[in-house]
């Protein structure tokens, strides 16, 4: 099985080195000094206590790697529309394309029933570019709970959580979806096949879309702004909007909004991946965590007064960090 992991940082490396020491034909499409120190040393990763590698073919060029069977795209999710072209080598007929991206993807209304089956989302696919180039029907669901670091170029740290939830987006058992359920559970992950990978999507959005913003606004940790009465009130807030939205997209919620954020405050003093971003003057992820769900609220005529708020004082933030200030 022919597997490309297309942005391997720490969740990609993790993914591949375990699925390559499962047996399966891994490629990396990484850039910078960690590509440098993976071409060299090969991609190692230190996990349970252990430091494993594996042999990976490592480049930035896509072209190099030809046509996958799988393609497991874990870069930030604002990232994906820029490397749309770039992934056009390693598509081929049947080419699964991976969704390991936090919020929602471009293809969520694809077979999703109702009215709005077939929408496209400006807010995550801004000229329709995935929609036309990788394709709906290319892709299943993929949700990712665990954490883990580069902590050296090369070199990556399993922190926590081994869960990747997985679905088509049909909420069929394709024979695709199940051979990737298997050759993940070779490489040690659970890789549950979910009948409905949007409520699974919606569980994780539920708590980025808060936590996320408000951490880089703050420069809060979990546990600090999930235990902060006033932070934790407009999480609550937001998280409440939100779930009205989903919920008209027939989109169920298995745990209440106190039991969310508490799970969220249990993970500790962890900064969320917006704050590194902020304290690293990059990029973040803003539109597919809350642009987008401000956008399916106008699909159904769904106010969102709160997610306004927060969305427009973190798109400055955003702005004034990469200006330098």
């Amino acid at each position: 099985m022919k597997i490309c992991i297309f942005g391997a940082g720490a969740i990609g490396g993790l993914l591949g080195v375990q699925l390559a020491r499962a047996g399966a034909d891994v490629s990396f499409i990484a850039r910078g000094p960690h590509l440098a120190a993976m071409r060299e040393h090969g991609a190692r990763l230190i996990m349970d206590g252990e430091t494993f590698s594996a042999p990976v073919r490592c480049t930035s060029d896509p072209s190099e790697l030809g046509v996958q069977d799988v393609v497991i795209v874990t870069l930030k999710a604002h990232s994906l529309p820029g490397v749309v072209d770039s992934m056009q080598p390693l598509l081929g007929k049947h080419t699964a394309i991976v969704t390991g991206v936090n919020g929602i993807p471009y293809w969520y209304f694809y077979q999703h029933g109702g009215r709005f089956a077939g929408t496209r989302l400006a807010s995550v696919d801004p000229d329709g570019s995935q929609w036309t180039k990788l394709g709906p029907e290319r892709a299943i669901g993929c949700v990712l709970y665990p954490a883990a670091e580069i902590v050296e170029p090369g070199v990556i740290k399993h922190v926590y959580g081994k869960k990747f939830p997985i679905g088509e987006p049909s909420g069929e058992r394709t024979p695709r979806i199940q051979q990737l359920h298997e050759i993940m559970q070779a490489a040690g992950f659970e890789a549950p096949i979910r009948d409905n990978i949007r409520d699974e999507i919606w569980l994780k959005l539920w708590g980025n879309l808060c936590f996320n913003p408000i951490s880089a606004l703050t420069h809060a940790t979990l546990d600090v702004l999930t235990s902060d009465p006033g932070t934790r009130a407009v999480s609550r807030t937001m998280m409440l909007e939100a779930k009205r939205i989903a919920e008209q997209f027939g989109v169920h919620f298995r745990v209440d909004v106190e039991r969310r954020i508490d799970g969220a405050g249990a993970v500790g003093a962890h900064k969320t991946s917006t704050l590194v971003d902020l304290e690293n003057r990059r990029p973040m992820e803003i539109d597919p965590l809350l642009t987008v769900v401000q956008e399916m609220g106008r699909l159904v005529a769904e106010p969102t007064p709160t997610i306004d708020v927060v969305l427009a004082l973190i798109k400055l933030r955003e702005k004034m960090a990469l200006q330098g200030n």
